[in-house]
């Protein structure tokens, strides 16, 4: 019998949290105690903000169902090393949808999990190649990881980071937010060497260390970080602006393109759109990108991009025999 509450009522979470209705009887038995007792630690798991629902009948049952909050997770052993896998696997690459919130639940996760599991989270991965991957560049788990956690937690972040032109310098910064713009992650920071704020790309960065100096976090010049990563592209002298006209609706076409590229523009009509966006992307990979929305499109500019999907249509062409 299960005389440790606390660790009882641990047990019982994690069998209800599986998706299935247990009868009272399976559940005293699984736990050793009596039906009596299930019923007090279910009444004391619903006050904890747990949603247990119970059914009639001849032995009873309970299941968790969805709530109005999201109460802690209890998990096991294998359901802990599967999450943060398949978290690491995402974060590596600048998956869109896989932003800055997936992230911190990983910090949070591998800063509690026991040393065997984190051992065992880092052989599978290792032993383990995807089959494909975002176009953008890998970066470690634990850098993002890292900069999350100073992120979330306030702390300044010393790292190295190699600029576009090779030139390698120490940086410590006060970080602010993680951006995802669907191929790459930024980190938005004050440089406190340069008394500024300012962008890196995260697969530049190396070395990350949280300091452990704690700060007040300042007020950003723009109203989101996102807005601010837009606008520091914009002054770079390798970006470019796009303009492209699509023969579909504003809203299904935002809902096709990364969204670092911004929302276009719906004309009066209703059924069509226009894209104003920079890019510091190749004008190949945008004119590729433009391709797999699957509307109807036609650049404005610039010439390159233009030229680009001219050449790009004409080899597709080529391919499938036309001509």
């Amino acid at each position: 019998m299960t005389t440790d509450t606390p660790a009882r009522l641990l047990t019982l979470l994690s069998l209800l949290q599986t998706p299935r209705e247990w009868p009272g009887g399976e559940l005293a038995e699984r736990l050793g105690v009596s039906r009596r007792t299930v019923r007090r630690d279910i009444d004391r798991l619903r006050e904890l903000g747990y949603p247990v629902q119970a059914t009639m009948g001849a032995d009873g049952g309970y299941r968790l169902v969805a709530g109005k909050a999201m109460p802690p997770l209890v998990l096991d052993d294998e359901e802990a090393v599967a999450i943060a896998v398949g978290l690491r696997a995402g974060a590596g690459h600048a998956v869109e949808g896989v932003d800055e919130a997936s992230v911190r639940a990983l910090a949070k996760l591998e800063q509690v999990l026991p040393g065997r599991l984190r051992h065992r989270v880092a052989t599978l991965q290792a032993a383990t190649t995807p089959l494909t991957s975002g176009d953008g560049p890998s970066i470690a788990p634990e850098t993002l990881t890292v900069m999350a956690s100073t992120v979330a937690g306030q702390e300044r972040l010393r790292f190295a980071y190699r600029a576009g032109d090779g030139t390698e310098s120490r940086r410590l910064t006060e970080p602010y937010r993680l951006v995802s713009t669907g191929r790459r992650w930024y980190l938005v920071a004050y440089d406190l060497d340069r008394d500024d704020w300012r962008t890196f790309r995260v697969d530049r960065v190396s070395e990350p260390f949280a300091t452990g100096a704690r700060f007040a976090p300042r007020e950003l010049p723009t109203g989101s970080a996102a807005q601010y990563l837009r606008q520091s592209m914009q002054r770079r002298s390798d970006s470019y602006e796009a303009v492209v006209a699509f023969a579909a609706p504003a809203e299904v076409v935002a809902a096709r393109l990364p969204g670092w590229l911004g929302t276009p523009d719906a004309a009066e009509d209703g059924t069509s759109c226009v894209l104003r966006a920079t890019v510091s992307d190749s004008v190949e990979w945008l004119a590729v990108r433009l391709a797999m929305l699957g509307v109807e499109f036609r650049v404005r500019e610039p010439a390159e991009l233009v030229a680009c999907v001219r050449d790009l249509g004409a080899r597709l062409g080529r391919a499938a025999g036309d001509g």
